[in-house]
C-alpha cells in the first residue's frame, strides 16, 4: 500500500484544504502515515500570508526532501500558487499546484512516475471565477467541523497578498453546502464552523442569494445541527438581514470574529479597509443588542508603516470602549509585493513590540472582565480533549457557544456531546466549571446510568 504524509502551514481553510486532498489519496488506497515518518508522497500545503510564511514552507519542503530523497514531493497552497518557480528550484521538489486544480494531484502523480520531470500545475489563478468542490466527509478533530463555503477576496488591502494568492471572491454551491452540512451532522458533528478566504462575503457574486439566506437555510435545513459557527466576518458584511438572522436563530452562536485591523480611520485609509470606525461601532452596538451576551472577537495589526502614538491611542481607546472579548495581535510584518511594503515611514521595530504588548496586556484584562459576567451562570459546552493528559485526572476541556474554554470534570463518552456546565470560577484563558448534566436525553439515559 502507497503512504502519503501531509504537513499544513497557515489558517484553518488550509487545515481544511489538506483534509480534502487526503480525501482524493484514500480513495486511490493511500495509508497515511506522520509527517516524519519515510513516505513514499509527501504533499506540502504551504502558506505565504507573511516572508516568515514562505521561509518556513521552505524548510518544511527540504525537511520532507531529506526524510526520503525517493518520495514523489507535491507543494501545494497559496505559496505555491505565488512562487511555483521559486519552489521548483528547490531540488528534489517534484510537483507543484496552486490553489485551484488540487483535483488533478494523484494524476501528476502518475504522470511524474511515468516522465520523471518536475511539473509546474499552477495556472492563473486571477482567471478562475468557479468555486473548486472539495468534500471533507469527516475530520480528525471529533467535536467541531469546518465546512468551507467560499474562496478568494477582492479587498486588495494594501498590506495582503492573499488576493494574488487564492484570486477573486468565488462562492460555493448553497446545495452542495447544505449537502455537505449534512453528511457532517450525519457523522456526528454537533458544530460546524463556516470557513473560507473571506467567509463574511459568500453570495456576493451570486445573483440572489447571501450569508444571511445561507445561515437560514442550514438553520432550517440540516437536521440535527446544534451549532453554527462563522470562522470571520468583516464588518462591512454585517447587514441588518444577517443581524436579523443572528437574533432570530438558536442555532448561530453569540460569538463573531470581525477583523478590526486598526481603529484610526487615518491607518484604515492608508490600509484600504472598506469602513470608518464610526460605522464599525455602530455595527457593534446593533449586534450586542440583538445578542445579549456576544463575544466579538478580532485581529489587529500593530505598528502599521506611519503609524503614530496617536493612531495607535485611537485603537487602544476603540478597542476598550466596545469591550472585545479577546484580540489576536500582530505587529506589522512586510509582505513583499504589497504596497504596504513599499511605504515610508516603517514603524521601527521596538515601538511595534512595546505597542503590541499593551494590547495584549489590554485583551487579557478584557477577556477577564467578558468572562466574569457568566460566573455562576449554566453553559453548554462541547468538550473537546483531556486537559493535561499526561495528569492522571478526570478534568477535559471544551468551547460554550460564545467561545469562553471551560475545564471541567468530565468523561470520554461526553466529548463531541453538549453538555450543561456550570461556570464556577472565571478566568483567562480558562474558565473552571462543574458538569450538570448532558443535554441530549438519551446521551443522559446512557451516561449517567
Amino acid at each position: 500500500m502507497a503512504t502519503v504524509a501531509f504537513h499544513t502551514l497557515g489558517c484553518k481553510v488550509n487545515h481544511y484544504e489538506t483534509e480534502a486532498i487526503w480525501q482524493l489519496f484514500k480513495a486511490e488506497g493511500y495509508e497515511r502515515v506522520d509527517f516524519e515518518a519515510t513516505s513514499d508522497v509527501y504533499v506540502i500545503n504551504t502558506c505565504t500570508v507573511t516572508n516568515t510564511g514562505d521561509k518556513k514552507s521552505r524548510q518544511v519542503i527540504r525537511r520532507a526532501i531529506r526524510k526520503n530523497p525517493d518520495a514523489v514531493i507535491c507543494v501545494t497552497g497559496c505559496y505555491a500558487q505565488t512562487s511555483p518557480a521559486e519552489i521548483l528550484a528547490i531540488p528534489g521538489v517534484d510537483i507543484v499546484v496552486g490553489t485551484q486544480d488540487r483535483n488533478k494531484l494523484l494524476d501528476y502523480i502518475k504522470q511524474y512516475q511515468n516522465e520523471r520531470k518536475p511539473i509546474n500545475g499552477v495556472g492563473n489563478i486571477m482567471k478562475t471565477r468557479v468555486y473548486e468542490e472539495l468534500d471533507v466527509p469527516a475530520f480528525t478533530d471529533r467535536t467541531r467541523a469546518s465546512l468551507k463555503i467560499q474562496e478568494g477576496c477582492n479587498n486588495f488591502c494594501t498590506f495582503c497578498i492573499i488576493p494574488w494568492a487564492r484570486g477573486l471572491m468565488r462562492s460555493r454551491d448553497p446545495k452542495e453546502v447544505i449537502r455537505q452540512a449534512q453528511q457532517l451532522v450525519d457523522a456526528g458533528y454537533k458544530e460546524i464552523v463556516l470557513t473560507g478566504i473571506h467567509t463574511g462575503g459568500y453570495g456576493e457574486d451570486m445573483k440572489d442569494y447571501n450569508l444571511a439566506m445561507l445561515l437560514r437555510d442550514l438553520d432550517e435545513q440540516v437536521k440535527g445541527l446544534k451549532r453554527i459557527r462563522i470562522s470571520s466576518i468583516e464588518a462591512s458584511q454585517i447587514t441588518d438581514e444577517v443581524i436579523d438572522v443572528l437574533r432570530s436563530s438558536d442555532k448561530v452562536v453569540r460569538h463573531l470574529h470581525i477583523p478590526l485591523q486598526s481603529g484610526s480611520n487615518s491607518v484604515l485609509k492608508r490600509m484600504r479597509r472598506k469602513y470608518t470606525m464610526e460605522f464599525f461601532g455602530e455595527r457593534l452596538n446593533k449586534l450586542k443588542e440583538a445578542l445579549p451576551g456576544l463575544a466579538v472577537t478580532s485581529d489587529v495589526i500593530v505598528g502599521f508603516p506611519g503609524e503614530t502614538e496617536e493612531e495607535f491611542m485611537e485603537t487602544y481607546d476603540f478597542i476598550r470602549e466596545h469591550k472585545f472579548s479577546e484580540l489576536h495581535v500582530f505587529p506589522y510584518s512586510k509582505r513583499t509585493g504589497t504596497p504596504a511594503a513599499r511605504m515610508e515611514n516603517q514603524v521601527d521595530e521596538e515601538i511595534k513590540n512595546e505597542r503590541v504588548h499593551r494590547l495584549i496586556a489590554l485583551s487579557d484584562q478584557l477577556a477577564k472582565e467578558y468572562a466574569s459576567q457568566f460566573e455562576g451562570e449554566v453553559l453548554e459546552v462541547i468538550p473537546e480533549e483531556r486537559f493535561n493528559p499526561e495528569e492522571n485526572n478526570d478534568l477535559y476541556v471544551g468551547y460554550t457557544d460564545n467561545y469562553l474554554k471551560v475545564v471541567f470534570p468530565a468523561s470520554e463518552e461526553m466529548v463531541g456531546e453538549i453538555v450543561k456546565v456550570k461556570i464556577t470560577k472565571a478566568g483567562y484563558p480558562y474558565n473552571e466549571g462543574q458538569f450538570v448534566r448532558v443535554v441530549n436525553e438519551e446521551d443522559e439515559k446512557q451516561l449517567i446510568g
